[in-house]
């Protein structure tokens, strides 16, 4: 493998914009949030055409397989054909939101919410994103 062929996790992550910086990618890497096959990597590691990565962001988990290496950063749907999102659709943010989300908009004019209310929504709150034992 030549040194034009080698990129790095960082860099990549970046680039297929999963990451908005690249400092951000290298973060997230020395902090245990990338894995390869469950093992965490170093954001030196070099990328490899059909390797599944695993990568948390806040409440967001992704599980992403390589397609095609990006080198540089573009435009969003481009950054979209350097991977196959392998995501199940139980894990994903927009499935917890559109699905187990409240409506917690007050309507105008209603005034502060009462000590009852403001305790109501935090218990909406509160088992929003937490899984269900059932």
């Amino acid at each position: 493998m030549t040194e034009a062929e080698k990129l790095r996790i960082d860099k990549y992550l970046w680039a297929i914009r999963l990451f908005k910086t690249r400092s951000l990618a290298t973060d997230a890497c020395k902090a245990g949030r990338v894995k390869l096959n469950g093992q965490n990597i170093k954001p030196s590691a070099i990328v490899k055409i059909g390797e599944v990565y695993q990568v948390s962001k806040g409440i967001e988990k992704k599980i992403i397989e390589v397609v095609e290496l990006s080198y540089n950063r573009t435009d969003s749907p481009t950054a979209l054909t350097k991977y196959k999102d392998l995501t199940p659709v139980e894990e994903t943010h927009a499935f917890k939101s559109m699905f187990h989300s409240p409506n917690l908009k007050r309507d105008r004019g209603t005034g502060r919410p009462t000590k009852k209310d403001r305790r109501e929504t935090d218990d909406l709150i509160g088992g929003l994103f937490q899984d269900e034992e059932d």
